[in-house]
Formats: C-alpha cells, structure tokens, sequence
C-alpha cells in the first residue's frame, strides 16, 4: 500500500491567538489520520482481543501551519515487529513539510494491557502495508 494521505483543513478552533496552529493540535491531526489508515486498511480493533496503543512519539515541528491552510497528512509504515510497529506521519502544506511524527505503537491484550505478539489478522494486515 505505501503511503496514506488524508486532508485536513486548520479551522479557528485548531490555531491560538496569533493564527498559528497549536501544538497539541498536530497530534489531533495525526491520531485522525492514523484512525482513517487503520480503517482503509481493514485494521479494525474494536472487536480485537488485541489492540495497538501509542507507546511513543518524537515530534519535530519545522515550521508552522497558519488558519486556513489545506494540509495532508501522511502515514507510512517504516516497521513491523513481533510486537510493535513504527509510522512516520508528515505534516504537508503543497508539497512542503510542517512537522514530522514517528509514532511507536506496542500490541497488548485489551483487559489486561499487558504487550502481546502480533496476532497473524494484524501481522497479515500489516504486512501489506510496506
């Protein structure tokens, strides 16, 4: 599948006082963009026993998205591990990276929380996505 892209437009409730998008916001723009890669890729958790949760994100801002801009956001799948897989998410305006995201997501079985190995549904899944 290679990279998935979704729009989103920054809108008044997105930017502070000077029309620049918050901070926090970006990882709003993100964790959209990851539910509708997981969505198109048939990667639906609800009813899972096992379940994929952020165990870590590094965030690089480059430079600022402003009040109306059309931004994309993409997704790729840089890693897949027994356990864990890492994405690389950009913030794009035209062509033009804002902000950078690598996000690590660890499996574990949903009443307990504990980490668990991939099942073969998400490993299968997944592997498609390179």
């Amino acid at each position: 599948m290679g990279e998935f892209i979704w729009p989103v437009r920054v809108y008044y409730e997105d930017v502070d006082i000077g029309g620049i998008v918050y901070h926090a916001n970006y990882l709003k723009f993100i964790e959209r963009t990851r539910t509708e890669w997981s969505r198109n890729i048939g990667l639906e958790q609800i009813q899972q026993q096992s379940i994929l949760v952020i165990r870590q994100i590094n965030i690089d801002f480059l430079k600022p998205a402003v009040l109306h801009d059309e931004l994309q956001i993409a997704v790729r799948l840089m890693s897949l591990g027994r356990t864990s897989i890492t994405l690389q998410q950009d913030v794009c305006r035209g062509g033009e990276i804002l902000c950078t995201a690598a996000v690590k997501m660890v499996c574990v079985d949903r009443i307990s929380l504990r980490p668990q190995v991939l099942c073969e549904e998400q490993i299968e899944i997944l592997s498609h996505c390179k």
